[in-house]
């Protein structure tokens, strides 16, 4: 039987990869170059020098991909390219990219949705894992809980009214001192914290059980540093970072247990950037263990953004005859299910 390699390219945000995939499970090149450091002097990701690094780089990345898979374009089956949700000067780029090569390579182009790409991560290392299962995808720009009822296709039970919970704590730590990226120096500070030394809210949504919202739980933080300061309080920043991450992986953990029981599933996958957080990967691997539920995890170079998982969701997309016309775009604010 013959293989499918597939040339891949991710450009949402602030990372420019690009990856080579065989058959959809066998990863046969990753690169990634970050741009977190030119970044963190803002304190957070700045779309304009976002686009332009990837500009820059996105060349070197590609062919490095190739070397290091030890493939020529001759060799691909396939260019697959994230093309939304994301930053849409950053997409644009590997847009750009992916079809330029494909149109010279004559090569089919297949357009992949972002967190379909996150969700899909979990095919690398969990070659059993197949649908139906319940996804749990908690990333800086999306929260969601969903059933994968197949290959490409997605039942939304909830997603985030409000800050995703990536978002949150870029929030929190900037409130506090940290700096960017929020997420894992939060992780980091609060192995120092206790987890019960603040009662932070765990907020529900009304009429829809397993929406997430983390804005109040972001204004209750702020609210308690703006008290502190005003009655000349000291703040533990690990005891409070902490109990903010444990307000966040609680509610995370409830409602994606909560979600298996209601509707009969067995099975459960986190992805996405915050699912490399180790308060998350430990919480959710608790409550799974308590309620007899399988859990399966991605290492954490494939939880944050990566071209490899791209590869991945881009073979069973490409299984299913889709493929995408040379009128490719980015779209920015691309919805879960939407082509």
């Amino acid at each position: 039987m013959a293989h499918i390699d597939i040339l891949a390219i991710e450009s949402s945000c602030d990372e420019t990869a690009a990856a080579v995939v065989r058959d959809g499970r066998e990863v046969l090149s990753n690169v990634i170059y970050t741009q977190i450091a030119m970044h963190t002097v803002y304190g957070g990701v700045v779309p304009e020098l976002a686009s332009r690094a990837h500009i820059e780089k996105i060349n070197y990345v590609v062919q490095k991909a190739l070397d290091d898979a030890g493939k020529t374009l001759d060799d691909i089956d396939a260019v697959a390219v994230t093309y939304g949700p994301g930053l849409v000067g950053a997409l644009l780029v590997g847009v750009a990219e992916a079809k330029a090569i494909a149109w010279a390579a004559d090569k089919p182009l297949i357009g992949v949705h972002h967190i379909e790409g996150h969700i899909c991560a979990n095919y690398i290392e969990h070659p059993d894992l197949k649908p139906p299962y319940l996804g749990l995808i908690v990333s800086g720009g999306h929260t969601h809980l969903i059933i994968v009822e197949d290959w490409a296709k997605f039942r939304i039970l909830g997603r985030t009214v409000d800050d995703a919970a990536g978002e949150a704590f870029d929030k929190v730590a900037r409130a506090i001192g940290l700096g960017y990226p929020g997420g894992p120096k939060i992780d980091k500070v609060s192995k120092e914290g206790n987890p019960n030394a603040i009662v932070f809210p765990k907020a529900k949504v009304n009429g829809s059980e397993y929406n997430f919202s983390f804005s109040g739980l972001k204004s209750a933080v702020l609210n308690y540093l703006n008290h502190a300061q005003m009655t000349g309080e000291e703040v533990n920043k690990a005891d409070l970072a902490a109990s903010f991450q444990k307000s966040v992986v609680d509610v995370l953990c409830e409602h994606t247990v909560q979600a298996a029981k209601e509707y009969h599933i067995t099975e459960v996958a986190l992805a996405g950037g915050v699912a490399s957080n180790s308060a998350l990967r430990a919480g959710l691997a608790e409550a799974c263990e308590k309620n007899g539920l399988n859990l399966s995890v991605p290492s954490p170079v494939y939880c944050t953004d990566n071209a490899a998982m791209i590869g991945v969701a881009a073979f069973h997309e490409y299984e299913a005859g889709t493929r995408s016309g040379w009128d490719l775009n980015a779209v920015p604010n691309l919805k879960l299910g939407e082509r």
